[in-house]
Order: structure tokens, then C-alpha cells, then sequence
């Protein structure tokens, strides 16, 4: 047996034992606004077409603190497409959910949609986005996505109101 094959098994075998954890994929969230205000959730087109995931959980954090938190029985799911959107605060009665915290404007927030694949194996095991309210010079506030790789200025990611 030459050196080569038998360097290869033992690879093989330590790939084989890998848990699917550690290599499964964060796919991107999408954060919007509302039909009825305030921040919407769901996954971007481009998740969508590599697969529609059956939806699990949503939580938002400020910083290292959970401000809210919904989560499907086990038995329960739903396909969760880009058209569809989940209203922060579970505004949708037949969903289990937490409180929520108001959200306040020019803060950071952070999002995860935990999944399980849907009918393709493509999709991701969770979906992952960053959103503030982005204060409006007339005091008002709109939801503003902060996407991968935006530099925070000092705009704050464009939460605050330019000067």
C-alpha cells in the first residue's frame, strides 16, 4: 500500500466525523419596513433561489441582550420566503412569542432567523442581519438595514441624522 492511500484514509475518516455544525452556512437576513411599521424580518431574494427554509426561531438582540425573542413548536413550521415578512414583536396571533422591548431609535440591533432546511439542502441553518431606526430630522425614525461590510462613521451606519 503506498504512503499517499494511506494518508488519505485517515483524512477521510476525520472529514466523515466532522460534526454538520461546523460547517453549516449563515445565510443573509433581510430587515424591513413593516405593512404596519416598525421592522419586519425574512431572508434576502438571493437565500430564497439557493432554497426556501422551513422557519424555526427569530431573536434580536441589543448589543449581548436578547430584546426579543419567538420561536415555532417543534412540531409547527412554515416555509419562509422573501415575500414573506415577520413583524418584530410576533404581531401575528397564532405565532408563540415573547415580549418585546421598544425599540429605540439610533441604536444597533442584531438579528438571527434560526431555520431547518426546507425541500432543499441548500438553504441555511440560520440567516443573520444588523438594523437600527435611523433618526429622520423630523424626529421620526425609519428602519435602516446595516449591511456586511458598511463602515460605522459618524453616522453610526446611518442611524443618526447627518448634521
Amino acid at each position: 500500500m503506498s504512503i499517499a492511500f494511506r494518508t488519505r484514509i485517515p483524512v477521510l475518516l476525520v472529514c466523515a466525523w466532522l460534526p454538520a455544525a461546523a460547517v453549516a452556512r449563515v445565510g443573509e437576513a433581510e430587515v424591513r419596513e413593516g405593512p404596519r411599521g416598525g421592522p419586519c424580518f425574512t431572508i434576502t431574494p438571493r437565500e430564497e433561489r439557493l432554497g426556501t427554509p422551513d422557519f424555526q426561531a427569530i431573536i434580536v438582540w441589543e448589543g449581548a441582550r436578547p430584546v426579543w425573542k419567538m420561536a415555532m413548536p417543534r412540531e409547527r413550521t412554515f416555509p419562509l420566503t422573501f415575500g414573506m415578512c415577520v413583524p418584530y414583536g410576533g404581531r401575528v396571533a397564532s405565532l408563540p412569542r415573547t415580549a418585546s422591548t421598544p425599540l429605540a431609535p439610533g441604536r444597533v440591533y442584531s438579528l438571527r432567523i434560526e431555520a431547518r432546511p426546507g425541500a432543499n439542502g441548500r438553504a441555511a441553518s440560520s440567516y443573520e442581519a444588523r438594523f437600527c431606526l435611523a433618526r429622520q430630522h423630523d424626529g421620526s425614525a425609519v428602519v435602516h438595514q446595516i449591511w456586511n461590510g458598511e463602515r460605522e462613521g459618524r453616522r453610526m451606519y446611518g442611524c443618526l441624522p447627518p448634521d
